[in-house]
């Protein structure tokens, strides 16, 4: 069959009109994310989210859209057809709930603690998460040239899971309080989406678009959102021209941030390097080869364009390509994705957009990518590793409880500068069963303490103990440093406690471990692949 080649224009196919409603809809939710959870969470003024952290974040995506675009219709060109489709790619969700939960919250808390002012203290926790963006970005720029070697290291059971733990505690759960807070709004668009992406209902509208029309309806139809006018106003006050000023002055001044918060960074990093790796796979299964290296570069390029410019949230290659390959779409829905979102950064018009279109309007797409990701741990592991998929969720859930009882405890009266937190806090929970002081431990390091233990419980259900050894003794090593587990009180958190030894109790555990795993090497061995025997009634 003769096959015209493309031309040297980005051609207009139908199919990316569907292509741009799916891609822009995901990149609209997580915008209307940063605006929620900045305002809410971290207490930004819209001076800053809308002037500075949106525009930022806005380039970042015009420059990988734009990046992967090109890349689509050189593919094309190159090969001599029209079906090429470009890699979707936006802002990463579990970077943003990471970063805002685990870095800038505790930094802005750890400030006000200090006794800085609120302006000083939210400048700390802006300046942090950018610090934590740069990190990332510098991981994915050097993830182009080993990503490869760290992919076949490390189990995929221990990165998945990892990345489940987070999805299923702060965003799949989170969310889910939310939706039964407000059900009628919450369960009707969870139906939707639940019934479109899982049991294949087809709607008269893309799935993610009729879930947000009818979450606004009911939203609006309900009372749950009615803006009064003051909002109305300071919407409509941040709409003009927003260019983001460089921070590289800002970065360098908040260097010491990046080494406390390592233990996020370095992780989220990873997760995003061998995220975008299992994103090419899929492309390449999907018909469409990329070449890896290119592709690891521009994520990390936006990522530091991001940070360079006042953005905390890194971005990444989004999986489902094949999907948007289904839908028709080719390279012009990737730019015009980019052209819009920042469009609408840039002028400011997202907080016109957050008073029209609810979190709760859209929060049953986030939910659903939640539950998504926390089935992806268990589909895409062998079933004999299931147990470590597990494992390695408990951190993540444990660090979710961890936030919600210091909220109960802040809003029943401690943490102010008359009753600050403290270990007399700890026997009064231990008599109602709650073993806060082994939920700190593991909200300290989560991410780190998670990857190390389902890694550790995969390579022992293989029975390639010395790696197992590996991943024990490294346990022992960090928590030793403080870097995993070790914490202490503030006035209002606990916060990791970073020195030589003040991770002892852990790391002597740990050690305690290694020995035992590095004995298993002369225990008579099974078939590592024949099924566990039932465990007992």
């Amino acid at each position: 069959m003769n096959v015209t080649t493309p031309t040297g224009r980005w051609p207009w196919q139908p199919g990316d009109l569907d292509g741009l409603l799916a891609l822009g809809l995901n990149n609209l939710i997580q915008i209307l994310l940063i605006v929620g959870l900045c305002r809410t969470v971290l207490g930004f003024p819209d001076g800053l989210i809308f002037g500075q952290i949106l525009p930022a974040a806005g380039l970042s995506i015009l420059v990988g859209n734009v990046a992967y675009a090109r890349m689509a219709h050189q593919l094309a060109r190159g090969e001599g057809r029209h079906d090429c489709t470009a890699l979707p790619y936006g802002i990463n969700t579990v970077s943003l709930f990471a970063y805002i939960f685990l870095v800038m919250l505790p930094v802005k808390l750890a400030a006000l603690n200090g006794g800085l002012p609120e302006a000083e203290a939210i400048s700390r926790s802006w300046h942090a998460g950018m610090v934590a963006c740069l990190g990332s970005g510098l991981i994915e720029t050097a993830g182009a040239t080993c990503a490869d070697r760290l992919r076949r290291w490390l189990p995929r059971a221990a990165l998945l899971s990892t990345l489940a733990g987070i999805a299923l505690g702060y965003i799949a759960l989170g969310f889910l309080l939310r939706t039964f807070a407000h059900p009628l709004v919450g369960l009707s668009t969870l139906a939707i989406i639940l019934l479109g992406y899982v049991a294949r209902v087809r709607w008269p509208l893309p799935t993610g678009l009729m879930a947000l029309l009818v979450g606004i309806v009911l939203a609006w139809g309900s009372g749950l959102t009615a803006p009064t006018a003051t909002a109305w106003s300071e919407s409509m006050a941040a709409v003009g021209v927003h260019i983001p000023a460089l921070q590289l002055g800002a970065l360098w001044e908040s260097r010491n941030e990046l080494l406390p918060w390592l233990g996020v960074i370095l992780p989220m990093g990873l997760f995003n390097v061998v995220g975008s790796l299992q994103n090419l796979e899929s492309a390449e299964a999907a018909g469409d080869v990329y070449p890896t290296r290119p592709c690891l570069l521009i994520d990390g390029l936006g990522t530091l364009v991001a940070a360079g410019l006042g953005s905390c949230f890194p971005t990444t290659i989004y999986i489902g390509h094949p999907g948007f390959k289904t839908l028709g779409a080719r390279s012009a829905y990737s730019w015009l994705n980019g052209v819009f979102m920042a469009g609408a950064c840039l002028f400011g018009l997202f907080g016109l957009l957050a008073l029209v279109i609810p979190i709760d309007a859209g929060m049953a797409i986030v939910l659903y990518i939640g539950l998504a990701m926390t089935a992806q741990a268990f589909e895409a592991t062998q079933r004999r590793h299931t147990p470590a998929v597990v494992l390695g969720l408990l951190p993540g859930l444990a660090g979710w409880g961890a936030q919600l009882l210091k909220a109960g405890l802040r809003t029943g009266g401690l943490g102010r500068g008359d009753q600050p937190f403290s270990e007399a806090i700890l026997p009064t929970l231990t008599s109602m069963d709650v073993w806060a002081d082994g939920l700190f431990a593991l909200e300290q390091g989560q991410i780190i303490t998670a990857m190390l233990l389902a890694a550790w419980l995969v390579y022992a259900i293989e029975q390639r103990f010395l790696a197992a050894t590996l991943c024990s003794g490294i346990s022992a090593v960090l928590a030793w440093f403080g870097v995993i587990h070790a914490w202490q009180f503030t006035s209002s958190d606990t916060t990791l406690d970073l020195g030589w030894g003040t991770g002892q109790p852990w790391a002597l555990a740990y050690a305690a471990v290694t020995v035992i795993t590095f004995l298993c090497r002369n225990a008579k061995k099974s078939d590592p692949t024949r099924p566990r025997s039932a465990p007992p009634q």
